[in-house]
């Protein structure tokens, strides 16, 4: 089955071309160089980017194929920027009534849960999880514990209280003066930085739940690089950055490692482009090890961070469980675009939300 995908909850306009769990194109034109003088992602001008690339990244994901070999279209409805959100969704509704296909609307989450599914085009024998298997999801705009039952059935075991991981480290970059997006900064200094050089509090140690928050952490990262001369910071760059990274991730490895306890699953997988860091790759690898779980990832670093591919590989999931629109039913995704939607949530007729898993 052949999806063209459609993806543009944030800075990424993004189109793709999979058959199956395949992924025959994957295009991704990025704004961080737009974005950088804001210090983050600027909506509105998000947006009219979005207006400029959607039909170039569409035409370079079709490639040579034409629109009668494709089966359907898969498009992001949300969470994201709902003024970006709606470029790839006015346009993939466009296209379903257009060329009469059917059209499935994907969480962003979804995604990032079903890229570890993703195959190469030249179908590498990408093994999955079984069910039920818990997904970690971190990135820019979300931070999240997932117990996934099955295709289109979650349960969210823990979640950001504030900023998502990706987001702090954007904070603590520009706390420091650096550039924008800061995950990435981060991730190289700190490799020759000493990660005690501060005694930062890790978040959220001490509370039994799932959930995360980082806005303390970034306060006391403040406060004490507010104590430091200029020069001081200068000198110190490198171990600065590595204990805040040193601290954010060990809430991340801390919640999960309680995650993986109380569920008892045998299977792990992760998403995000948080997880492009290779520092918490291996600490969550050796963590998987210790607790004899068996971790999936993505087959291609781009497959972490936002793109088209696993939407369409999520989108093909869906469509198997008959979670699609007709052209007839189109309308339905009016106005649909949510920043805020919460996983469970589709246009269609779906059972209630499941409850949240209680704190042990």
């Amino acid at each position: 089955m052949k999806i063209l995908a459609i993806e543009t909850s944030c800075d990424e306009t993004a189109a793709s071309l999979t058959e199956d769990r395949k992924v025959i194109t994957n295009i991704v034109f990025s704004q961080v160089n737009i974005h950088k003088k804001y210090g983050g992602v600027y909506p509105a001008l998000a947006r009219r980017e979005h207006k400029k690339k959607i039909n170039l990244v569409i035409k370079k994901a079709l490639g040579s194929h034409s629109w009668k070999e494709i089966d359907a279209l898969a498009v992001t409805f949300g969470p994201g920027l709902v003024i970006a959100l709606e470029v790839g969704l006015q346009k993939a509704k466009e296209l379903a009534k257009r060329y009469q296909k059917p059209l499935i609307p994907v969480n962003h989450l979804e995604g990032h849960i079903f890229a570890s599914f993703a195959q190469s085009k030249q179908g590498n024998p990408q093994v999955s999880p079984s069910f039920p298997f818990l997904a970690f999801i971190a990135s820019g705009g979300h931070t999240s514990l997932i117990l996934v039952k099955d295709f289109c059935s979650y349960q969210v075991l823990g979640e950001t209280l504030d900023d998502a991981v990706g987001e702090a480290l954007d904070k603590a970059a520009k706390i420091l003066g650096l550039s924008y997006p800061g995950g990435p900064v981060i991730e190289t200094l700190a490799k020759t930085g000493n990660p005690s050089f501060l005694d930062l509090p890790v978040p959220m140690k001490k509370r039994e739940d799932l959930n995360f928050s980082f806005s303390g952490l970034k306060t006391a990262f403040r406060k004490k690089v507010e104590k430091l001369s200029q020069k001081e910071i200068n000198k110190n760059l490198s171990s600065l950055a590595a204990s805040f990274q040193k601290a954010a991730f060990s809430s991340l490895l801390d919640k999960l490692e309680k995650a993986i306890l109380q569920t008892k699953v045998q299977s792990l997988v992760i998403g995000g482009g948080v997880f492009n860091n290779q520092t918490l790759r291996r600490l969550v690898r050796q963590l998987a090890r210790k607790r004899k779980v068996d971790l999936f990832v993505p087959y291609r670093k781009k497959l972490y961070g936002d793109n088209a591919a696993m939407i369409g590989v999520a989108g093909f999931f869906k469509y198997q469980k008959g979670v699609f629109l007709l052209p007839s039913q189109l309308e339905k995704l009016d106005r649909v675009a949510r920043p805020s939607l919460k996983l469970w949530t589709s246009p269609l007729n779906t059972p209630p939300p499941p409850k949240r898993a209680p704190a042990s």
